[in-house]
Parts: C-alpha cells; structure tokens; sequence
C-alpha cells in the first residue's frame, strides 16, 4: 500500500496541485506517515510484538482504535500547521523566505553549497510534462527577443571556416537534453560533454557555505564540443542560440575553431572519413 500511495502522492503534487517537491518528501513522509497511522486502526493484532491490547477494525476491534488513530493525524496535523506558520512568519519578517530570483533560477545547490547537483546522475529538466515551460516565480530578465538579440542566417556561409570546424558550446545543464536532440535532428552525429566550472563578466557570486562566506564561487556548466564538415556551421550556432535562448544572464557562450585535421585512432583514417565512416 505504501508503495502504492507514494507513486499517486508524487503524481498528485506534479500533475493536480502543482506543488515543487523534487524529492517526493511530502509523498514519502507525509502521506505515508498518515497511511501508517491510520492503518494501526484498522490492521492492528494482539500477534505483533508488544502488542498485548490494541486491535484494528478489520480483526475485530471496532472503531475504537480507528478513532484515536484518526485523532492522532488531525493532532498532526494541526501542531505542524500552527508551529510552522509562527516559524514562517518569522523567518518572513526577518531574513526572509526566499533567495534572489537570479538564485532561484541558478539553483541552491550552487549559491549556497558550490555544488553543480546534490544528485549525482540526475537528469534535470525545466520543463512540465507535455513541454510547457515549468511556471518559476522569479522574474525572468528577458530584456530583448531573441529574433532582434541574436539573428542568425540560416543559408549564408560564414566566412573563414575551413573543412572541418569545432563548435564549443558552453550552457546550463539543464538545457542539455533540449540541445542534444536538437543537434541530432540537424544531423549531428557526435559530441563530446564536459562538465566545467567557470563564470564571465558577472564573475560567480558570493555566496555561504554552512554559514561562510565564499568571495568567489564558479557556477556549474556543461562544454560540448562539435566537430562538423557537412553539417552547416552556421546551422548548428543557430541551432544552439535558439534552443538555449532564454534572456536570462548565463545563457551561455558559443566558440568556433577551425580545425585543421582529425583522425580516427582505430582505423588510421583522416579528414571525412574519420568524422563519418563507422565501419
């Protein structure tokens, strides 16, 4: 049953209240922990361990034990909802409940912890179900669009690019997977990621570490590196602008080299061959 209830509870809090609880604590904790208390009252027997007196409705206790199980959650409840609205309030009047917006959208991990991810492995993504951006309250700092901020011409050759050309894109990680299926789609058939720390122009920022302050903090980005030949260079710099666009400080950088040659290790081949020929 607890198995069960917390894949609903997950689903209830992303899909019908829109809650944020990226770690299913309120599934977990919450509603699992009202589930077991009120199955005390309805599963309990006189055979579990230490248990000499206290029966459940389904075994014949009536709805006694029910009752004061019941009792106990709304007692809960109630407790948590007062004490934690008297801590809001004030944490609200005197530090504050929430961080900048620039933080909300960098994330905690790094302002505060200098972490790319607290999980290791995990995937992220800023986006609902169904591919509507999901509805973050911090303001975003879109000044210009994206048609006048960045133009780009889809059929006009950039000059000076030789036959083989390296495009390095540094961006959020959590645009990624939105830029590898894009680049796929454009006939990109490799890449190389790689996670960096750095910062530009707005040099980190300071954040606290366990109370500390740290003066220089790098944020958490992720390089990829293209090497193209048929592909249009200049496709893939558009490509990359429109799917990382979002006006917000951070976007990233985009850095094109020429590359002179490239050859495969196994094979020995060169030039083409080497970006294209998998046999």
């Amino acid at each position: 049953m607890a198995g069960v209830l917390v894949v609903f509870g997950v689903w209830l809090l992303d899909n019908v209240l829109y809650i944020d609880d990226p770690v299913g604590a309120v599934a977990v904790h919450c509603l699992n922990g009202i589930w077991g208390t009120i199955a005390v009252g309805l599963f309990a027997t006189t055979s579990a361990p230490g248990n000499d007196s206290v029966v459940g409705l389904f075994y014949g206790g009536g709805f006694g034990q029910l009752g004061i199980q019941l009792l106990g959650v709304l007692t809960v409840i109630g407790w948590s909802a007062v004490t934690i609205t008297i801590a809001f309030l004030i944490i609200r009047g005197t530090v504050g409940l929430r961080v900048s917006a620039e933080e909300e959208l960098v994330g905690l991990d790094t302002s505060e912890h200098g972490l790319m991810s607290a999980y290791g492995g995990f995937s992220i993504h800023d986006r609902m179900p169904g591919g509507s951006m999901a509805d973050v309250s911090a303001p975003a700092a879109v000044s210009v669009p994206m048609e006048a901020s960045a133009p780009v011409d889809d059929t006009a050759a950039l000059e000076g690019y030789g036959p083989y050309t390296r495009v390095s894109i540094f961006c959020n990680q959590n645009h990624f997977e939105d830029l590898k299926a894009a680049l796929t789609e454009i006939g990109v058939t490799g890449m190389t990621v790689t996670q960096v720390m750095g910062c530009g122009a707005q040099k980190g920022r300071t954040g606290y570490y366990r109370g500390v302050s740290m003066t220089m903090s790098l944020l958490p980005k992720l390089k990829v590196d293209v090497v193209v030949s048929t592909v249009p260079v200049e496709k893939v710099i558009a490509v990359a602008k429109k799917t990382l666009y979002t006006g917000n400080v951070g976007d990233g950088k985009i850095f094109v080299y020429n590359v002179q040659n490239v050859v495969r290790v196994r094979t020995g081949e060169e030039g083409y061959d080497a970006l294209t020929n998998e046999t």
